[in-house]
């Protein structure tokens, strides 16, 4: 099976995504700062404390694997381009190592023009969001950019409002405005996010997942 290069396993999408892997009978290396936070303890899973800005750290991580999955985000006190940035470093990685698909997490906010329809709501929520949540849209639109511009076999996975709800194994499919709903809770995420691990039916796209 595929090796899996996680980063941001410590979030709240990240630990059920991992936990997912894992009972799949994936190998991961999870790159995390804090591995106290990490409740799942594997033989199949490599942990690797550091920091997704710092290249030596993603090297580490990215050596050896086949492909990688990227779940990090935003926290108290980040940096303006976190998602930018340290996407731009497992860009440099993969490069390097030859490696060739990335999936990617971001919010219903990043425009997908190719393929979404949205609808006066959608339009409004995206204007909230640039201004409540400039820092983290605009990393959002940077770091698909540099995806665009790679020549990696990218996946970018969106989503409404995430919740913590229990899973419940069906979801919606769609893009902005199109089959979409208003939330869609992270373990049903994390189960999409696995599902492009071996599927490659939304390679540059951006698909909305939802309920």
């Amino acid at each position: 099976m595929k090796k899996i290069a996680l980063f941001g396993a410590t979030g709240k999408t990240g630990n059920h995504f991992l936990k997912l892997a894992l009972e799949a009978g994936y190998e991961v290396k999870a790159l995390v700062r804090n591995p106290d936070k990490l409740k799942d303890k594997n033989d199949k899973l490599s942990v690797i404390k550091g920091d997704v800005l710092n290249q030596e750290d993603v090297e580490t991580t990215v050596k050896n694997c086949d492909l990688v999955v990227s779940l990090f985000g935003h926290v108290k006190d980040s940096p303006a381009y976190l998602q930018t940035n340290g996407t731009k470093n497992i860009i440099n990685s993969m490069e390097a190592n030859q490696l060739k698909k990335i999936v990617s997490l971001s919010g219903g906010g990043l425009p997908f023009p190719e393929k979404d329809e949205p609808k006066f709501i959608d339009k409004t929520i995206r204007f909230i969001m640039k201004v409540a949540f400039s820092k983290m849209l605009n990393d959002a639109i940077e770091h698909h950019k540099v995806l665009e511009k790679s020549d990696l076999d990218w996946v970018i996975m969106r989503g409404p409002r995430l919740t913590d709800d229990e899973k419940l194994g069906e979801y919606k499919i769609g893009w902005v405005g199109v089959n979409a709903g208003t939330k869609i809770a992270r373990a049903d995420l994390a189960d999409f996010i696995l599902k492009q691990v071996e599927n490659d039916q939304f390679i540059k796209q951006m698909p909305f997942v939802s309920y």
